[in-house]
């Protein structure tokens, strides 16, 4: 659902929103993020747990999950399920958002939003630098990891229930997926 308006909708527009809902901004457009079904949650929290656990082991970072803005231009504002930023990037971490694109997003697809996670916001991730995009597909139980080469995403690596997720950014990270669904 977008928000009818004549001019471009800004980070300052957005930050004058009602927290009881989510919302986003691409292009200048407001968008309203319906919340979550249950197994979406469950996916989500079961993939924040294994990445939390494997980036603190391995002291590489930070990891975040939704509600969390970030803010990747004045009319560009993101609600990724979950982000990383690598530990010598911390800086971008602010009070109340991030304020340039995270090392590596998730984006689990819901009835919802699966077209924006899918179009807008996967070239809008690529074009401002986010290094690695996995798409969850929760029904299919299927990871897509997506490496961004120039300001465009290629696809890694498509992982089945039955494999074992790898990452090019996190070194030695292993999580079984059917661990995760």
């Amino acid at each position: 659902m977008s928000a009818p308006a004549t001019a471009p909708f800004t980070y300052r527009d957005y930050a004058r929103l009602s927290d009881d809902r989510r919302y986003e901004v691409i292009g200048g457009r407001l968008l309203l993020t319906p919340s979550p079904r249950t197994w979406h949650q469950r996916v989500s929290l079961n993939l924040t747990i294994a990445l939390v656990e494997h980036v603190r082991e391995h002291d590489l970072g930070e990891v975040l999950e939704a509600p969390c803005d970030v803010v990747l231009s004045e009319t560009d504002v993101v609600q990724p399920d979950i982000l990383f930023i690598q530990k010598d990037r911390l800086d971008i971490i602010g009070e109340k958002f991030v304020s340039s694109a995270p090392d590596l997003l998730v984006e689990i697809l819901s009835p919802g939003t699966k077209t924006r996670d899918r179009k807008l916001k996967f070239r809008l991730y690529a074009r401002f630098g986010v290094r690695e995009l996995w798409i969850v597909d929760a029904p299919e139980r299927s990871v897509e990891v997506y490496v961004n080469a120039g300001g465009r995403f290629r696809l890694g690596e498509r992982y089945s229930f039955r494999k074992t997720l790898c990452s090019k950014i996190l070194p030695r990270l292993r999580i079984p997926l059917a661990s995760i669904f």
